[in-house]
């Protein structure tokens, strides 16, 4: 639930997520969701896979690989990142998961964010992402990290809100056709290769993923502040965890 507390905290150090009421006052919310791709490969029977998923409290989607016929992405969701080295870790050393080989190098993790001007936080941070992983309307998938150039954070904020302006204006057009949907995490200090974000665009059908990463391309913030993007993950749900 979102909160709006005026305290004294020393400048630069409340963490915690912030938005804007419709009365213009500035509300907090102390949660996130947490959410973590992992890509195995070796996998030889999706159905006892997706029998041990559902069978286990689990938040999230499998997804069959599009690059590799033996390969599986399991995303899973979190408000306490302690559960994926707990109980997440704990069903992975046990069969099926114990007999495919995990492939790190495609791990991605990252948490859900306010940019400052959401009036409802709690559907910002947990409801819409929850939502999107577990539509079946959507069962296709791209996940990917991104690192912006370090020029990016020297431009002034106006120019930072009109690059990024454009960027999410072709999104949020997409997402108004039904074309694609995106989830939006930070990882900063969180991905192994120092990337800033992931990246998740879900659709109904495969084309119009490639069709709005094609459309990015040519906006100011992938062709000019952009360091580093991929790798690409891309797959088609076979399991998804009931809707909250």
């Amino acid at each position: 639930m979102a909160i709006d507390i005026k305290e004294n905290r020393p400048a630069g150090t409340d963490i915690r997520e912030k938005g804007r009421a419709d009365d213009g006052q500035i509300i907090y919310m102390d949660r996130r969701l947490y959410i973590q791709l992992l890509v195995f490969t070796g996998c030889e029977s999706l159905e006892a896979v997706v029998v041990e998923l559902q069978a286990q409290n689990i938040r999230g989607a499998l997804y069959a690989s599009l690059h590799d016929p033996n390969g599986v992405g399991l995303l899973t969701l979190a408000e306490n990142p302690k559960f994926f080295v707990t109980d997440l870790r704990a069903m992975l050393a046990r069969t099926p998961f114990a007999q495919l080989t995990c492939r790190p190098e495609w791990t991605m993790l990252g948490r859900t964010y306010t940019i400052g001007y959401e009036n409802d936080l709690e559907e910002v941070l947990i409801g819409r992402p929850s939502r999107y992983v577990g539509n079946p309307d959507w069962p296709w998938a791209m996940w990917y990290p991104l690192r912006r150039t370090g020029s990016f954070e020297k431009l002034s904020t106006e120019e930072r809100r009109t690059i990024l302006m454009e960027h999410g204006g072709i999104g949020q057009a997409y997402g108004r056709a039904d074309h694609a949907h995106d989830i939006r995490l930070a990882c900063y200090g969180l991905d192994q290769n120092d990337n800033d974000f992931v990246v998740g665009l879900l659709s109904k059908d495969l084309h119009p993923l490639s069709a709005i990463v094609e459309r990015m391309r040519k906006t100011q913030q992938t062709s000019r502040y952009l360091s580093r993007i991929g790798p690409f993950f891309v797959g088609y749900a076979l399991w998804q965890s009931s809707l909250p």
